[in-house]
């Protein structure tokens, strides 16, 4: 069975309310899984969506970067990628309880900035991010040029599966 993937919404700063993060979360996270040949009820993710004060927060003390980004991501487990290639994929035996990826934290008003900068529906942005930290949480990276074009290519994908354009 394929189907939706276990996602926790958190929901720490107000603007998110209006937005129905659970739901566009649910269907990137998935879509994710699934293109990649993985059962979405196998795996867990959870979600913060706060604002740009507590991810600068994040940025600062994970990342030495005291500023505010769009989205941040923490693998449960640390995953080798071999350059422009894929990571080892996690496949948990259906008898064993969900496999818990790692968490993803998501600023509400970096999120609207970037969409309204770039002419995109803000679903469509946050849709993007969190397919791009799924991917994170399964050990893919844009860290050298092999990888990035590697990553977006899979981006690309998984989002035209959404009927969201290619954001690159």
């Amino acid at each position: 069975m394929n189907g939706t993937a276990l996602v926790d919404v958190i929901i720490e700063a107000p603007e998110w309310e209006a937005v129905n993060l659970d739901v566009i979360a649910g269907r990137a996270c998935s879509s994710v899984l699934a293109e990649l040949g993985l059962d979405s009820e196998r795996f867990e993710i959870a979600i913060l969506a706060c604002d740009d004060t507590r991810i600068a927060e994040l940025n600062t003390d994970f990342r030495g970067k005291p500023t505010a980004t769009n989205v941040l991501s923490w693998p449960a487990e640390e995953i080798e990628l071999p350059t422009g290639q894929s990571p080892d994929l996690p496949h948990p035996d259906p008898d064993d309880p969900p496999v818990e990826l790692g968490d993803i934290a998501i600023a509400y008003e970096t999120c609207a900035s970037e969409a309204e900068d770039q002419g995109k529906p803000f679903s469509d942005h946050v849709s993007h991010l969190l397919v791009h930290a799924t991917l994170h949480l399964l050990g893919f990276d844009h860290i050298n040029d092999p990888d990035a074009a590697h990553m977006e290519a899979i981006e690309t994908r998984i989002l035209a599966t959404m009927g969201i354009p290619d954001p690159y």
